[in-house]
């Protein structure tokens, strides 16, 4: 594992059960269990990991390691169940919300796949669930496009024999433990230089030194603390949808990236939800973390984690929406200009350089189990495929992404993106977010007013 993989595993506990994951809804009718079955295991060979579980160290001497699984049941991670017909999305929800809550079983492949029966007109759905030191969201699309087929046509389905590898040792796990604690710091701390490096000239370097002050700056700002608090087993789960075609053409009315817009629309429900709690001030700031990918496209595919986070401050205490994205915009240009990146990969890579897993855990853990009064909510956008996907035979119709919250933020939200549709799949947990549905309905009515702006601009400009 590396080491932001292995942070993934070992800060995981019973609040905080740390997978990523997604509920597909499919056009009817659904297929048999025994197809589904057969189905993944057909595809199990190109995505070997899933066959393969988490080996830790005694004492935390290395790194967890992946190795097969020698008592690997398909049935196990495949399962079947329904609500009652016809049932709504609201009870597909529910459903969904509980399973997402479960911890992922450690002695196993950390992965389920839930067939869902009985929505309303015909209708099924997959529940999907991965572990984050399996993937981050970029490899979990990789994944999807080999779990998924890419036509209607459904083809014969072979499946192949497979014998696990022989497990090793307990003493081969620990003397390799040895060796890469050893030689996992010369690695880390050689690549820094090539990082450092990336900034090539001497504007770049002042360019990223002013925008790390700026960035310092902007922690300092007091931020919405309602947020952040102790998280408990159980978790409220919400979905909405935007157009992407109509974010687009806010984006050509009014400017900024699809992501400012994005950020700009969940800014707008923040600020809602501090006002329905009686906490919307004029200067009110909700900090997001927002992962961003530093995979390359050599990287495309492995199973690992290649993401790190920037940070920005949501305006909510603004009350023009055109101002709100325009400070949204800001923050992002001024990141993106002064490569703000290259302090989170070599922060990354520093992880990668930890001395030993002991350290590495008590530094994941010990933030997680503190009050984090600094960063409230993570708000991350993967782009997903614009072409229809099928299993079985049947097309995707929706697919809508679950995000973990950890360290003290009580809400989180991930942004998928598949055939013109923006999926928002907000995360909170049960007991401090009873009003997560504001926060929902909140960033709806942004794109709403945004698509107000943006008609107004455009018929100033047909005068």
């Amino acid at each position: 594992m590396s080491g932001l993989d292995a942070g993934f595993f070992l800060v995981e506990d019973d609040n905080t059960p740390l997978h990523v994951a997604s509920v597909i809804v499919f056009e009817g009718p659904p297929p048999s269990y025994g197809d589904l079955v057969r189905k993944i295991v057909s595809k199990l060979p190109q995505v070997p990991r899933y066959r393969q579980r988490v080996r830790a160290l005694p004492l935390h001497l290395g790194r967890p390691v992946w190795t097969d699984d020698p008592h690997f049941q398909i049935l196990y991670h495949v399962r079947h169940t329904a609500v009652p017909a016809p049932g709504t999305e609201e009870q597909l929800r529910n459903l969904a919300g509980r399973v997402l809550a479960q911890r992922l079983d450690r002695s196993k492949p950390l992965w389920e796949i839930w067939l869902v029966e009985g929505l309303e007109g015909g209708r099924w759905a997959l529940i999907g669930k991965v572990h984050h030191c399996m993937v981050d969201g970029v490899a979990g699309m990789d994944l999807m496009t080999v779990i998924f087929d890419l036509s209607p046509e459904t083809l014969e389905i072979e499946t192949a024999s497979w014998e696990p590898e022989p497990e090793p040792s307990e003493l081969a796990l620990v003397l390799d433990g040895v060796r890469q604690n050893l030689a996992g710091p010369v690695r880390g701390l050689t690549a820094l230089p090539g990082l450092v490096g990336s900034l090539r000239d001497g504007r770049q370097v002042r360019d990223f030194a002013g925008g790390l002050t700026r960035s310092v700056a902007r922690f300092v700002r007091p931020s919405a603390s309602s947020l952040n608090g102790p998280i408990g087993p159980h978790r409220r789960w919400h979905w909405v949808q935007g157009d992407l075609d109509e974010i687009k053409t806010i984006r050509r009315a009014v400017g900024g990236t699809v992501n400012d817009i994005v950020l700009a629309a969940v800014t707008r429900g923040f600020r809602d939800l501090l006002d329905g709690r009686g906490e919307l001030t004029p200067g009110a700031v909700v900090r997001t973390a927002v992962p961003v990918s530093l995979r390359t496209s050599d990287e495309k595919g492995e199973l690992t984690n290649r993401v790190a986070p920037v940070f920005v401050n949501l305006p909510c205490g603004e009350e023009d929406p055109l101002l709100r994205l325009h400070l949204i915009r800001k923050q992002m240009d001024d990141l993106k200009r002064s490569h703000q990146e290259v302090g989170s990969t070599t922060l990354t890579r520093l992880t990668d350089a930890a001395v030993a897993p002991a350290l590495l855990t008590l530094a994941t853990r010990t933030p997680m189990r503190l009050h984090n009064p600094v960063v409230q909510t993570i708000t991350t956008n993967v782009p997903g495929p614009q072409f229809p996907l099928y299993v079985l035979g049947r097309k995707a119709l929706e697919l809508h992404p679950y995000v973990p919250i950890t360290g003290g933020m009580r809400v989180a939200t991930a942004i998928f993106s598949y055939l013109g549709r923006l999926n928002f799949g907000i995360t909170g947990d049960f007991d401090a977010m009873p009003d997560l549905e504001v926060l929902a309905k909140g960033i709806h009515a942004g794109f709403d007013e945004l698509a107000g702006k943006a008609e107004q601009a455009r018929q100033r400009r047909a005068r």
